[in-house]
Order: C-alpha cells, then structure tokens, then sequence
C-alpha cells in the first residue's frame, strides 16, 4: 500500500533502500522557505540500523503489512527465545536481540504477537503492562512522600525502575513494557 512521505506515523512498517524500515519517531516540519516535509527516525527490522530521512509530501513509499500472530513464551534456549503458536501449537526461535532489553520482561506462558513478513520472523510486541515485585528499594524516609521525586528501586526481573517514594520492598507495581516506567502499583 503506498502512503505519501507526510502521513508516515511511528510505528508504520515502511520499504525503504531494498529493506523493512519502521519509524521509530516523526517530526512534521514547515520551514518559512521550501516545502514542509517530514524528518522521520527509521530503524531497520532486519539489522537494527537507525537511520534519519526526510520525506517530502510529494513522495510516496511502500507501507508493509505484517503478519501478526498469537503466541506463547516458553523458554529462553542460549541466545534463542522459544514461543509456540497459540493455535498451530508449531514452535519458533527467535534471537533474543530482536526484543533487546525489554527480554527481561518476558515470563513463563506470557501471549505475545509476532510479527512475520513473508514467513520470516522479525517482530515481538510484548504486553504493554506487566506486574512484578519490587525486590530491592531504599527505606521510606518520613515526610518526602509530599514531594514527586522517585527512588530507584530494583525489580524480580533485575531492572533498575525508579518508584514513588513511598513503595517498599516486596509490593507489586505494574511497568511499562516500551519505557520501562513505573505505571502504577499493582492491585
């Protein structure tokens, strides 16, 4: 499907150089001189090279669709993450550095939607929220719950999340999968 340079959104798929791009970030820029065009952040799906481009309104290019599918977490095999189709039951390995650091977040039988182009495996979207427990934090020092700074605390999973002031070791806090942010406590 073509799409014009202007209507390129973060998280589009686009073909671009002979390769899978997605935009990563998107800035429509108007000069006083010139046509506007938008500046987009690319990063390749295949390598994981970042690119800068401008693409004007005028221009088009090609938006990929993926594949996406239902699967399952398994298990982690060496430098291979091991899901299983929620309804072929086919198993697949993926490089764990497709995900990058957001691996941690994964747990046993957590659903995630690959995405495939032309058979091939080169996406994972990770549940945008997951719960774990705070395992390591500084004491609640009295009286600096009125202020908004955070404290860094460290989560089951090994990741440094700065918290509220006023969690302690052992709650549970909802996290962001994309930023790695504290989201909220756990219910």
């Amino acid at each position: 499907m073509k799409i014009n340079g202007n209507e390129i959104r973060p998280g589009n798929v686009i073909q671009h150089q002979d390769s899978l791009w997605v935009a990563v970030k998107t800035n429509a820029v108007k000069p006083g001189k010139g046509p506007a065009y938008n500046q987009v952040e690319l990063k390749n799906l295949l390598t994981g090279s970042k690119l800068n481009e401008r693409f004007r309104a005028s221009e088009t290019v090609e938006r990929v669709r993926l594949e996406q599918k239902d699967h399952t977490f398994l298990f982690e095999e060496g430098d291979m993450l091991v899901f299983m189709d929620a309804e072929s039951y086919e198993q697949i390995s993926i490089p764990k550095d497709m995900i990058g650091e957001r691996v941690a977040f994964l747990q046993d039988g957590m659903q995630v939607i690959v995405e495939s182009h032309e058979g091939k495996a080169i996406g994972v979207q990770l549940p945008e929220h997951v719960t774990l427990e705070i395992t390591e934090t500084e004491p609640t020092v009295k009286g600096q719950t009125a202020s908004s700074s955070y404290k860094p605390s460290i989560v089951e999973n090994g990741l440094r999340i700065m918290v509220p002031p006023h969690m302690t070791t052992g709650q549970k806090i909802v996290v962001n999968t994309e930023t790695l942010e504290y989201v909220k406590r756990a219910d």
